[in-house]
């Protein structure tokens, strides 16, 4: 079940004495995490560098959809860019519900992954209506020969206070932020057109606004007044 949308991973609800499980970590793991699993080892084709490990952390190889642990094992599961690579989402979730009694999870959204696309990645993702909404790159031919990483990733990150202020206000722009309570669920592929209609057609107003409510002015201040002191805290951090 669906607790909110987190603003990053590092904005989560983890209590101080919490067991934290990080899985696909890899060379980013989560610094609050107690123990990492990743299923591959040697292999950095998943990721963007080699596996990390910080001195208080235990680092088990495991597959996230056959994880070596019992049942609620974990106060908490943090799962950052990792179910977009996955064989069987539903396995994957499946399992980590199993471990974790809440967690997190972030992938990139739809329009991050025309944005940045990569090639080991399996599934698009989008909240629709409360609920993760999955479909196969192959199901719906999805196809980009653009990538604008160094500008969104890097470029704009590093130089312009304007976007980083927009990335923060809106982080579901370019990935989808899940916290979720005892149960993590989603459809794969489904057939109904009005989910697919998201990932194959151009969106209308209501679509955009389905994905985008409106704020008010008060709160849009507000966010925007929040993300700027977020940022102005990382130069002095």
């Amino acid at each position: 079940m669906k607790i909110r949308n987190p603003k990053s991973r590092f904005d989560l609800s983890i209590k101080k004495g919490d067991n934290v499980l990080d899985i696909g970590g890899g060379h980013n793991p989560h610094p609050r995490a107690n123990v990492i699993v990743d299923k591959y080892a040697d292999d950095n084709s998943h990721r963007s560098g080699d596996i990390k490990r910080l001195k208080h952390q235990k680092f088990i190889e495991a597959d996230g959809q056959s994880l070596p642990f019992g049942d609620k094992e974990f106060d908490y599961v943090t799962c950052h860019h990792v179910l977009e690579h996955v064989d069987d989402p539903i396995e994957f979730l499946s399992e980590i519900s199993r471990v974790g009694k809440k967690g997190y999870i972030e992938t990139p959204s739809l329009i991050g992954e025309y944005l940045h696309p990569k090639a080991s990645h399996k599934w698009l993702v989008l909240e629709i209506d409360e609920q993760l909404v999955l479909y196969d790159k192959e199901v719906i031919g999805f196809n980009t020969f653009c990538n604008f990483g160094n500008l969104f990733l890097s470029y704009l990150q590093s130089t312009s206070l304007g976007y980083k202020i927009m990335d923060r206000t809106y982080p579901q722009i370019r990935e989808v932020h899940w916290e979720w309570v005892d149960e993590v669920t989603c459809l794969v592929n489904p057939p109904d057109e009005a989910y697919k209609d998201y990932f194959t057609k151009p969106w209308d107003d209501k679509m955009i606004q389905t994905m985008f409510p409106k704020k008010s002015l008060q709160k849009e201040v507000m966010t925007s007044s929040g993300a700027l002191m977020d940022i102005v805290k990382t130069y002095f951090s």
